[in-house]
């Protein structure tokens, strides 16, 4: 359970790394940009994961991840007016998140913990919060994509470059690590 603590930090961290090669592509605009009427803008994801991220890991072991004052209908209303202020939010959403996972221990594994009154171990409220970043994260990194078009610079291996990536990869010792480890 150690390797789980220390694996899970690398996949958030791995989803948050995303975000941010994501919006050092864009521009502010970009970031605002809704591409369709009621789609979500990167922003207003952005702002949604961040409160949820607030909500969910502030106080984590002892109180309901649906904190009383977290207004969530607003994060779907984009309100950033600067890049700097937008980055700062996510930021601050990701370091609740890492500070609280942490803090835990293997034995606060099996403890419950509360999502909106909903039992979770701890183990499984990490997996659900995992999942849903993971979701956005995509849908932020997709939009990112679309918004740059031809100019963007892939956050993963490249159309026609798997055959050049796995040469690369076999080409070394077989060894035990995680696969954010090269990147």
């Amino acid at each position: 359970m150690e390797s789980y603590l220390s694996s899970v930090i690398k996949q958030f961290q791995y989803y948050k790394q995303l975000g941010d090669k994501t919006f050092e592509q864009l521009s502010f605009e970009d970031l605002q940009n809704d591409i369709s009427k009621d789609a979500n803008s990167i922003a207003i994801i952005t702002k949604h994961l961040a409160g949820n991220m607030l909500s969910r890991w502030t106080n984590f072991l002892s109180e309901d991840g649906e904190k009383d004052w977290r207004r969530r209908d607003l994060e779907f209303i984009d309100t950033y007016t600067s890049r700097e202020e937008l980055v700062m939010h996510w930021e601050k959403g990701w370091q609740c998140l890492f500070d609280a996972i942490a803090s835990l221990h293997v034995t606060d594994l099996n403890k419950i913990i509360y999502i909106r009154n909903q039992g979770h171990t701890v183990l499984e409220a990490i997996n659900r919060q995992l999942a849903h970043y993971a979701y956005h994260v995509g849908q932020i990194v997709f939009l990112g994509k679309v918004l740059r078009g031809a100019d963007w610079q892939s956050l993963s291996i490249p159309k026609g470059g798997s055959t050049t990536y796995n040469d690369e990869k076999f080409s070394k010792e077989k060894k035990r690590q995680h696969f954010t480890d090269d990147l």
